[in-house]
């Protein structure tokens, strides 16, 4: 029995030691090597950050961001108190409150790419995965629209970024816009660039399906919409959801791209500020604007393989 133990105990500490440890060991490679060679690359603005300047900027960040919440705070209580004492004086005085346009903060530039990045991902996904269920089941919507996919799918948002900016300007105009002009451009610049490869896996996926289970579906005639309910979305769920992790990826970096570009609000707009900016803390800034896009696309993807797990009836399909 002691033998027993002591071998699963030894099995248990293999395992938590390959699944924390070997990470753990390969991070801290990684920052002693960045350590050292930030060291010997030296720039017009100073030695390249190493880990070490980048926890310090990444601390005065967030106290920039603390400090403007009180400012926004205080802005928002002055109107508060004005409007009281003018209406005590006027009680017909229709008090107005003015949104605070202070300075985006690097904190506060993160939710907003983060709300970019979403909406146009959502929105190509609710798309996407009806036009790939169709083309995977038919073979004649297949021939057609492939080729378009095709052409389209390789496109750089480059490319794509001032014909949706011209498009937006001329056909959203409006005295008291729902939404600004930044937002919609970034955001549609997103959705047309990752809406390929959700369409690709999902129609590859339903082409894939097992002609047994076809063959089930006609055997208890089973209505267009209940076959696809039943049979196509669940066995293509694994390669859909391989489609929908690529697109958050490639929305990521695409939304990043076209923010820096554009000079829209988010965090491609904060490198991008610093790098124009070109202070002793510009560097250090840029990192850790790097390390955060990498941390949240990490975050993204685990998240939509969480959901996968929850969702799909197959757990052993999904892939770490």
């Amino acid at each position: 029995m002691s033998t027993s133990k002591f071998t699963l105990d030894g099995a248990l500490f293999r395992k938590v030691a390959r699944a924390v440890g070997l990470p753990v060991v390969g991070i801290a490679v990684f920052l002693v090597f960045w350590a050292v060679v930030a060291d010997h690359i030296h720039t017009s603005l100073g030695t390249f950050p190493g880990p070490e300047a980048v926890a310090v900027q990444s601390e005065n960040l967030y106290q920039d961001y603390q400090q403007a919440q009180v400012k926004k705070a205080q802005f928002y209580q002055m109107q508060e108190e004005r409007n009281a004492k003018l209406v005590a004086e006027n009680p017909n005085y229709k008090a107005v409150i003015y949104p605070y346009t202070g300075q985006p903060t690097f904190v506060s530039q993160i939710g907003t790419s983060l709300v970019t990045v979403l909406s146009g991902f959502i929105l190509a996904s609710l798309i996407a995965i009806p036009l790939g269920i169709a083309i995977g089941l038919s073979s004649s919507l297949h021939a057609a629209v492939n080729p378009i996919i095709q052409i389209l799918r390789p496109v750089s948002p480059l490319a794509w970024l001032p014909l949706v900016t011209i498009v937006v300007s001329a056909l959203y105009a409006s005295n008291d816009p729902m939404f600004s002009k930044s937002y919609l451009v970034s955001m549609i610049t997103v959705l047309l660039c990752c809406l390929w490869p959700t369409i690709i896996n999902t129609a590859v996926g339903v082409a894939a399906i097992s002609q047994d289970l076809t063959n089930v579906s006609r055997v208890l005639r089973l209505n267009w919409w209940t076959h696809v309910r039943k049979i196509v979305v669940p066995s293509a769920l694994p390669m859909m959801f391989t489609g929908l992790r690529l697109s958050l990826s490639i929305a990521w970096m695409v939304l990043i791209a076209a923010e820096m570009l554009a000079q829209n609000p988010g965090l491609g707009k904060f490198v991008w500020d610093e790098f124009q900016n070109g202070s002793s803390d510009s560097l250090s800034r840029i990192m850790v604007a790097v390390v955060v896009i990498g941390l949240i696309g990490f975050m993204l993807d685990r998240t939509m393989l969480l959901l996968q797990r929850w969702i799909s009836w197959d757990k052993k399909s999904v892939l770490r």
